[in-house]
């Protein structure tokens, strides 16, 4: 494995205690042993505090905006981002077939990664060293917010209820690849109103890219 210490000082503002630790969060379950799940599970509930407490203090507004902030910015996409830009995906440790189907340059498993990393910083630097990293890699995301977006999902209903037609009905048509690198084809369909067909590598990203299309066309 790379210079994990010098990653986590570098990239995560933080000279790590428990080297170990943070070599498990950048392990994935397809080394056998050992692998990030656990410390994901913690992080992912770290994350969503720091930005719910985040946005609470900038944005004086009513609860349904300041949930679509907060899922836009919590999202697995958004997590992936924040992974690359810190240069994550090297420092992935997979075994020999996820790393051959480029596990590490996926959605899921970056992101995975960057909320068990997190969980790794509360254990091992407290809550002001994880909250740190996310307030420093998350900034931009949250600056670039001009207004509180709104999920593809919800804008479809949205458009549905609008339009008084029924609401969108998902259903996973396909799913295909391996474990670790899994693609999920979605249908959308509003009846009297049309139909679209998207592919993701979660049954979300799918439904979102569904929407997404299915928007395009009645919009």
């Amino acid at each position: 494995m790379s210079d994990v210490g010098g990653f986590v000082a570098a990239k995560l503002g933080h000279q790590p205690r428990d080297l170990a630790m943070f070599e498990r969060a950048l392990t994935h379950s397809s080394v056998g042993g050992d692998s990030y799940e656990r410390l994901e599970f913690l992080g992912d509930r770290v994350l969503g505090l720091v930005v719910a407490r985040w946005l609470y203090d900038r944005f004086d507004e009513p609860e349904g905006q300041l949930s679509r902030r907060y899922n836009a910015l919590v999202a697995r996409e958004t997590c992936a981002e924040v992974g690359r830009d810190i240069g994550l995906p090297e420092f992935i440790h997979l075994g020999k077939q996820a790393r051959g189907d480029s596990a590490h340059h996926s959605d899921n498993v970056v992101g995975d990664v960057v909320e068990a990393l997190i969980g790794a910083l509360l254990i091992d630097g407290g809550f002001e060293v994880a909250e740190a990293f996310i307030r420093g890699a998350w900034a931009p995301f949250l600056d670039g917010q001009s207004g509180a977006p709104i999920h593809p999902k919800s804008a479809l209903q949205e458009l549905a209820a609008a339009r008084r037609l029924a609401s969108p009905v998902y259903e996973t048509v396909a799913r295909s690849g391996a474990h670790h690198t899994p693609r999920f084809t979605v249908r959308v369909a509003i009846r009297n109103g049309g139909e679209a067909t998207a592919e993701g590598s979660s049954k979300q990203e799918a439904e979102t890219a569904a929407a997404t299309a299915l928007l395009e066309q009645l919009q």
